[in-house]
């Protein structure tokens, strides 16, 4: 008898930090169930963090031109594609070109947070509150998003010094438990892992974005894709994207 071949989840890091990469495949690639292999591929251009308006719209552009260099490399098409950082830049330009479902860390997470009810965020960066709430808006989970309790250290920064990150992110999480609240995202890929290491240091449920996104995608609770084949709309005039057929 013949074995199915593997189903592959494309992971996008979206900023061009390979260290963020190489977070979230060790902390991914432990969690897949069998018949699954992850496949991780950086930002080629871009900034190596995302942090304002301005580097999440070049990191669009960057997780689609990854996007299309996959597809155009001979390899299989994968069956899921993950955007590896929690603002999901692209997610509906990917999601409207692929023929496989797409989400990123903070869509997954939401729709976890919200079966549990009203949710609480705590990521890096204060830039980040306008453009999550805007985010959540958007996505159809702004009225369960309760609080965004921000921290001054950045992702990158965070991951960098796990014991720092340990106590900023404990102390962010007991701010963000306000009445009303029944989880709280640790959102960022830099953030990826800390959920664990912060049982029982805190009252509530705490949902790791980057699991949030894998489980999303294994167990089916993504937005299906809405076309047979892979492909864009648009003409274009001096950008280099291309996409097979």
């Amino acid at each position: 008898m013949f074995s199915s071949p593997a189903k592959k989840l494309l992971l996008i890091n979206p900023n061009t930090s390979a260290s963020t990469t190489e977070r979230l495949t060790q902390t991914l690639s432990p969690l897949l169930p069998p018949g699954w292999h992850l496949h991780a591929q950086t930002a080629r251009f871009g900034a190596s963090y995302i942090s304002c308006e301005a580097s999440h719209a070049v990191a669009a552009h960057a997780a689609l031109e990854v996007w299309c260099e996959h597809l155009h490399s001979g390899m299989e098409p994968p069956a899921a594609v993950l955007l590896g950082c929690f603002g999901d830049p692209g997610l509906f330009a990917l999601r409207e070109c692929s023929a496989c479902p797409v989400t990123g860390l903070a869509e997954a997470s939401f729709i976890e947070a919200a079966a549990l009810g009203p949710f609480a965020i705590v990521t890096g960066g204060q830039r980040w509150r306008p453009m999550l709430e805007r985010l959540a808006q958007s996505l159809g989970f702004g009225d369960r998003l309760l609080h965004i309790e921000t921290v001054a250290p950045s992702g990158a920064e965070m991951l960098a010094d796990p014991d720092m990150a340990l106590r900023c992110l404990a102390q962010a999480c007991q701010a963000a438990a306000l009445p009303g609240v029944r989880s709280i995202i640790l959102g960022g890929a830099g953030l990826a892992g800390y959920a664990q290491a912060l049982h029982g240091r805190v009252s509530l449920p705490l949902i790791d974005s980057a699991q949030a996104g894998l489980r999303v995608l294994i167990h089916g609770l993504a937005e299906p894709a809405r076309r047979a084949h892979n492909g864009f709309y648009a003409q274009w005039s001096n950008v280099q994207l291309e996409l097979g057929s």
